[in-house]
């Protein structure tokens, strides 16, 4: 599984590099254009990520405006929505406004900061990037 980490403040960045590099290889970056690089490059190299754990507030560009331009881009693709990367928002605001706009944006999942790793192992499950445990 191919996983971008996309967190401006470096504990939770190297946590979930930590964490998430047990599932799969795990790219970072610190801000949205780095994120749109990233994803950009993926497909050009035609080696797409499975997941991105995308942070809300990050500089340049937050992560809500990053997801909408994921999710034009692979409309623009004509990407169906079960080929789409799977978009696990992250945020340490309890800013329900936030929360609303990702999803109706296409998020697939939002954890609360700070993270619970047995939420984000189920929440990856239910999503289909990791074989449910029996």
């Amino acid at each position: 599984m191919r996983i971008l980490i996309a967190e401006d403040d470096y504990i939770s960045r190297k946590f979930l590099f930590k964490f998430l590099s047990q599932y799969g290889e795990c790219d970072l970056v610190v801000d949205g254009l780095e994120v749109l690089d990233a994803f950009m490059m993926s497909f050009k190299e035609k080696n797409p990520y499975d997941l991105i754990c995308l942070d809300i507030m990050m500089p340049r560009v937050d992560g809500v405006k990053v997801l909408k331009t994921i999710r034009e881009i692979e409309a623009q693709k004509g990407l169906l929505p079960e080929k789409r990367v799977k978009i696990i928002m992250t945020t340490a605001l309890a800013e329900t406004r936030y929360v609303k706009n990702a999803f109706e944006i296409g998020c697939e999942a939002y954890a609360a900061k700070p993270i619970n790793t047995d939420k984000l192992v189920e929440v990856m499950e239910k999503l289909g990037l990791l074989e449910e445990k029996s």
